[in-house]
């Protein structure tokens, strides 16, 4: 069935690119712009990763149980634009079932246990939606009104659930910064946990642990009690050097905590999850996102200055496969059946929109051998 559905998706693509050349009008005419279904165009890269053109602004992508399906959030960063859209989309062939369109941009995603449910960072707007996604699911948002040291008001970033503790943490990019505490139902402002240093990026749940782990640009690691909302310890992993640290994966069999570091030091610090003594900087380069999938026992990294993903070993870090993903490999999702799903960017323009379309890209991490 998954083979069946793949070949179709594939074929029709091909067949709509050659209609499109038989219909070609002659040069003397002037062409008209492709339909979002033609210009969506799928391809299957060197490494063989399916791949599809999506959208002018894609940034994190979530897959939800609740139907099946693969939703990726979008900012539109197109002129004259306003607003953005959640792009529902076929988890194997990637083609676009449903879209729901948003009066703010989409940035960061989450969802609920049940997979009902979106949590979605308007960044640019200062404010989170709560989006239901059955039939007759409503949107919801709330604003937030904290400002930076320069009276600039705090964008939220990275969004995640904690269905423990019923909550939504959001992080702020501000300095100095905060994490927002949701009710994971009303939206209600819970908590605001303050001093958070100069720009929360990266957050991790660990309902088992009672913990929230946040990074942050002055190089931090913090610790959050999740049942008092309050930083117990920071870590400094690259120790007086400057870090920006971005985002998190954790082993919890081995105790390992991931954080990414991709501006100053370039590489990714394991810490012992319990106390953050540093145990081993891996010299991978730049790097952006992180997974850990246990079933596998794998890490999954991207690079946005090489343009690629890595596949590393999870318990010695040696590389099992690479792919090419030009331009810029964003963020990262596991979904069932062994699949990775990656969001790939393009540059932007000096007004700061997308440059062209960008990409959402599955690869079977099944066709990985070793």
């Amino acid at each position: 069935m998954f083979t069946r559905r793949l070949a179709l998706s594939v074929l029709s693509a091909a067949l709509l690119s050659a209609a499109s050349l038989v219909h070609a009008q002659p040069s003397g005419l002037v062409s008209l712009p492709l339909t979002p279904e033609l210009a969506q165009k799928t391809s299957i890269t060197a490494e063989g990763a399916l791949r599809k053109d999506l959208a002018y602004g894609v940034y994190q992508t979530v897959y939800s149980p609740f139907d099946q399906s693969l939703y990726v959030a979008s900012a539109e960063r197109v002129p004259s634009v306003r607003g953005g859209v959640i792009y529902k989309l076929d988890p194997v062939t990637l083609d676009v079932k449903g879209t729901i369109y948003t009066d703010e941009s989409n940035f960061g995603l989450a969802t609920n246990a049940s997979g009902d449910t979106l949590y979605v960072t308007n960044s640019l707007a200062a404010a989170v939606s709560k989006v239901e996604l059955k039939e007759d699911g409503k949107i919801e948002r709330v604003r937030f009104s904290n400002t930076s040291f320069d009276d600039t008001k705090m964008g939220p970033r990275t969004i995640r659930h904690d269905p423990q503790q019923g909550r939504v943490y959001v992080g702020a990019v501000g300095a100095p910064a905060v994490i927002w505490v949701l009710d994971d139902r009303t939206l209600d402002l819970v908590e605001t946990i303050e001093n958070a240093g100069k720009w929360v990026t990266g957050l991790l749940v660990d309902s088992a642990s009672h913990r929230l782990y946040a990074a942050n640009g002055d190089g931090e690691v913090m610790v959050v009690n999740t049942q008092t909302n309050k930083i117990e310890q920071r870590w400094k992993p690259a120790g007086v050097k400057p870090a920006l640290l971005l985002n998190f994966a954790l082993d919890s069999s081995r105790h390992r905590l991931y954080v990414t570091e991709t501006k100053e030091q370039k590489t990714v610090y394991v810490l012992d999850a319990r106390n953050g003594k540093l145990l081993q900087e891996l010299p991978v380069g730049d790097a952006l996102d992180i997974l850990y999938n246990a079933d596998r026992d794998e890490l999954y990294l991207t690079h946005r200055e090489q343009g690629k993903v890595s596949v590393l070993d999870g318990a010695n870090y040696a590389v099992k496969a690479q792919y090419n993903l030009p331009d810029n490999p964003n963020s990262l999702e596991l979904g069932p059946d062994s699949q990775l799903y990656v969001t790939v960017k393009a540059p932007f323009t000096p007004q700061y929109k997308a440059s062209k379309r960008e990409s959402v890209v599955r690869i079977d991490l099944k066709n990985i051998k070793g």
